[in-house]
This record gives structure tokens, C-alpha cells and sequence, in this order.
């Protein structure tokens, strides 16, 4: 009898990401998995528990894959940082647009969101650019910020709407100094 091949999760979950960026997360299924992996279900369910083990697997990289759009970004230096990050943000929509539906357009109607939603950096960030904002204040422009951001990221993801980068960055900018001005922070 031939060894077995031996399929790891890092494998497992590789194919996976790549059935959500093809297909979208509603195709994550064993058989799905398997068929990509030119194997049978058995070592998927060696390797995790549940699907649904897989699925965090699978949003854990999505995860990783974002914050390094985050990091290139910022390390071009073409933008200030908090710039940068809401362009990745968008960047990311655009190039993949089934890993940003399933880390920020899923339903998370069953999902436990914590009560308080940290932002850390990004809001420390803002106190800290002498901005004069305290925590707080800066916790609601980051919000406003990030909804305005999140609509021009959805509308790329969806395929609503391609703009032009320069133009994207210029609405990101009015966006900011319409905040700045509401803040008095001119």
C-alpha cells in the first residue's frame, strides 16, 4: 500500500482562501475543500474539528492578507499614515473583494460583537498628531471617517463603482478636512 500524502492545515486553509477569493465564503463546504485538494474530506476533519473552525481559520488569514495591505501602504510613504490605512482599506476591497466581503460585509447577526470596539493605534494616533482631540472625539472622527471610507471601499467590492486612485485619494481628503473643520481643528 502506497504512503498516504499527508495534507496540512496550512494547506487546507491556503485552498480555502483561494475557494472565498474564486467563489466567495458561501462556498466553503468539506466537498468544496477536498475537491481542490484532490483528496478526500478525512484530512480536512483531521486538521479541524468544524467547518466552522476552518471558516476562523480562513477569516484569520483574510485578516492577515488586510494588514498587510495596511503596512505596504503606509511603508510607500505617498500618504500620511492614517491616510494610507483607509486607502489599503479600499485597495483591499478593490483586488479582493471576496476576502472584504467576508472580513467586513458578512452577516453578524449571530456573532458576539464586543460592546466597546477598540480601535487603539488609529485613535491614539489621532490624539497624538495634535490634532487637540481627546479620546473620545478622536473615537468618533475615526468612526465618521471609517463609515465614509467603508461606503467608497463597498462601492469598489461590489462593483458599483471604479474611480480613478487620484480621485479616491482626493475625496478621502475632503472627507478629512470636512472633519477637521467640524472638530475645529482648521
Amino acid at each position: 500500500m502506497p504512503p498516504s500524502v499527508k495534507i496540512t492545515k496550512e494547506e487546507i486553509i491556503n485552498a480555502t482562501v483561494d475557494i472565498v477569493r474564486k467563489n466567495g465564503a458561501q462556498a466553503i463546504n468539506a466537498r468544496t475543500v477536498a475537491s481542490s485538494l484532490n483528496c478526500s474530506t478525512q484530512p480536512i476533519f483531521s486538521n479541524f474539528e468544524t467547518m466552522d473552525e476552518l471558516r476562523i481559520a480562513v477569516e484569520k488569514r483574510a485578516d492577515k492578507i488586510y494588514n498587510e495591505y495596511i503596512i505596504r501602504e503606509i511603508e510607500s510613504k505617498k500618504f500620511p499614515e492614517y491616510k494610507a490605512s483607509g486607502i489599503a482599506y479600499i485597495r483591499f476591497a478593490k483586488e479582493e473583494k471576496e476576502l472584504f466581503k467576508l472580513l467586513f460585509m458578512r452577516d453578524r447577526t449571530d456573532e458576539k460583537i464586543p460592546e466597546k470596539i477598540e480601535f487603539g493605534n488609529m485613535i491614539e494616533g489621532i490624539v497624538q498628531s495634535s490634532t487637540g482631540l481627546n479620546s473620545e472625539d478622536a473615537k468618533i472622527f475615526h468612526l465618521e471617517m471609517w463609515a465614509y471610507v467603508h461606503g467608497i471601499a463597498t462601492m469598489f467590492a461590489t462593483g458599483f463603482l471604479n474611480l480613478d486612485w487620484g480621485i479616491v485619494s482626493k475625496m478621502i481628503t475632503d472627507a478629512y478636512k470636512g472633519l477637521c473643520k467640524q472638530y475645529g481643528m482648521e
